[in-house]
């Protein structure tokens, strides 16, 4: 793995002591598909980490500096996963943010992950998510939730432990996402994502397939996703997914989620498509 820091356009050596980031989380991520020396959605996760930056009152470095450190990182290599961590930065203990706080972030470079050589097999989560509408959507840097219910594969005697991944619902039963990916269901020949609004992340690659499949937001339930035509999760980094199987229930390959692979691979490279993909 390569890194660097940097505190506002100053490159450091060490995070800095009362790092709000470690202390508590004070801060949001991007995680970046790197293609051929570049972050084809780069605009899309810059949009994104400046909402995020807003809403919580965060301080972003120069624009313009960011974007070349980002173009810095990616160039010269063929594949990667770029994440760009953005922290209110050091200090003084307590709760309460300084009101000149200089952004402290850090990019690192890791390798991208194996697709899928199969659809995904999925179980149900049993952690929850809590509904807190003043988080909801962001990728922020509290992610105990996500942790702990991946740590439920590890569980002696849990149930499909060989899953490749977990849905998650919030605490009053709506199925929300899966543990780090974003959930679409096809029913009566139309796609559906949960909505994020009271939770979850609105993935990048959510917000793609908002836009190109014409998809709907809505309430769903696990009875919802379980008799649904055809379903696949999303993320930047690994693209779509198609889910093979979710606890007892299976699904074929189908034809809709096909259609919505040659779109993404039309849209982003570092996901290419073909009939036998």
């Amino acid at each position: 793995m390569t890194a660097r820091l940097f505190e506002g356009e100053r490159t450091i050596d060490t995070i800095p002591v009362g790092h709000r980031g470690i202390a508590y989380g004070d801060g949001v991520f991007e995680s970046m598909r790197v293609h051929d020396g570049r972050v084809p959605w780069w605009p899309r996760h810059a949009r994104r980490l400046a909402d995020g930056a807003a809403r919580l009152h965060l301080p972003l470095p120069d624009h313009e500096f960011l974007e070349a450190q980002v173009a810095a990182m990616a160039s010269g290599r063929e594949a990667g996963v770029l994440k760009l961590v953005l922290s209110r930065g050091g200090g003084a203990r307590g709760y309460a943010p300084e009101p000149d706080a200089v952004p402290c972030w850090q990019l690192s470079i890791h390798p991208s992950p194996q697709a899928p050589a199969t659809g995904l097999q999925l179980r149900w989560c049993a952690t929850r998510l809590a509904i807190q509408p003043l988080l909801a959507g962001l990728k922020h840097c509290n992610r105990l939730e996500q942790v702990m219910a991946r740590e439920e594969w590890r569980q002696p005697g849990t149930l499909h432990a060989d899953a490749d991944e977990g849905l998650m619902r919030d605490t009053e039963g709506h199925v929300v996402c899966a543990v780090s990916a974003n959930l679409f269901v096809l029913r009566d020949g139309r796609w559906s994502t949960p909505r994020v609004d009271r939770c979850g992340v609105a993935g990048v690659c959510r917000e793609w397939a908002l836009e190109a499949l014409e998809a709907t937001q809505a309430r769903l339930t696990p009875g919802d996703v379980e008799v649904a035509d055809a379903v696949f999760l999303c993320n930047a980094v690994r693209g779509i997914l198609p889910v093979a199987r979710l606890g007892a229930r299976t699904w074929d390959a189908h034809r809709a989620v096909a259609d919505a692979r040659r779109r993404l691979a039309a849209a982003h490279p570092a996901f290419p498509w073909t009939a036998r993909s």
